[in-house]
């Protein structure tokens, strides 16, 4: 792997290869593949005994986050929609590797009777939650608003914020004090994005959700944070933009470059680990590539 003359990994700039693939993509058959292995960070037992639920886990920053939630020495519950059982399989190797136990549970977070499942089924594996990481995601850019079929929309507000919403729900309800949601939001929901107006506001309303539930369930000893990354490397991004232009995801930022899904982990670390962040509720984290005027 290409290093600098410091020993830090360098990391992939656009131009990529051209490249679209049908959604909800699959990290398998990007080019370059994102990574997620994180070489350079130490696991120091910040999560031991823990056991954390993540969705959208299969792949992109949930596959991250759950590799480094291992190495820290959690258990892995990951949820994603049955087509990417392949990227799951990665993922699930992946903390394997890392000593740790992981559960695959297929299913669609637009239903709340599967999020009260998927809860249900991480306390059976593993005794209990106190980590859930809410990332799932759909995204579908539309150039006008006219574009944006009643589906779409109805659609996008399923999977970002009523499914986060369904997931919140059911873990919260099993909890204990001590537990940490971390929601994924986005810079889009600070700033607008203008052929996303329905991600967007998602993205919005998540980071308005991880502020208001934060106060919800702070007597309860819960705490809810928010990572709200700029451009990362995923499949969510070639699946939506056309191949030219996903080839040049990242470009415009001050590092001209999209961050890659082990950049964004250790935020999800810091925001789950009562050794960092115990005193931390309600705050949005924007990790933006050099970007200095979000919000």
């Amino acid at each position: 792997m290409p290093t600098t003359k410091r020993g830090t990994s360098r990391k992939p700039k656009p131009p990529f290869k051209p490249q679209h693939q049908p959604r909800p993509g699959l990290e398998s058959k990007m080019t370059p593949e994102p990574r997620f292995e994180a070489p350079s960070y130490k696991g120091s037992g910040k999560l031991d005994g823990r056991a954390a639920l993540i969705t959208g886990g299969d792949s992109g920053i949930g596959r991250a986050v759950a590799v480094l939630y291992a190495r820290e020495g959690a258990d892995i519950a990951i949820v994603y929609l049955p087509e990417e059982q392949g990227d799951a399989e990665v993922t699930e190797s992946a903390v394997v590797a890392e000593g740790r136990r992981c559960l695959l549970v297929p299913g669609d977070v637009r239903d709340p009777d599967f999020c009260e499942r998927a809860v249900q089924a991480t306390i059976d594996a593993f005794g209990f939650i106190d980590i859930l990481v809410n990332n799932a995601a759909y995204q579908h850019h539309q150039p006008s608003i006219e574009d944006i079929s009643d589906e779409q929309w109805e659609r996008t507000f399923r999977t970002n914020i009523f499914g986060y919403f369904y997931m919140a729900r059911a873990a919260i309800a099993r909890m204990q004090s001590g537990s940490s949601i971390v929601n994924t939001g986005s810079i889009t929901g600070l700033q607008g994005s203008k052929e996303l107006l329905d991600y967007s506001a998602t993205k919005g309303a998540i980071h308005a959700f991880t502020k208001s539930l934060a106060q919800n369930v702070v007597e309860k000893g819960i705490r809810v944070n928010c990572v709200a990354p700029g451009p990362i490397w995923t499949p969510l991004n070639v699946a939506d933009k056309p191949a030219g232009k996903a080839a040049k995801h990242g470009h415009a930022v001050p590092m001209q470059r999209p961050g890659q899904p082990e950049e964004v982990a250790p935020a999800y670390v810091f925001f789950a680990s009562n050794v960092d962040s115990s005193y931390i509720t309600g705050e949005v984290l924007t990790l933006l590539g050099g970007e200095t005027t979000a919000g």
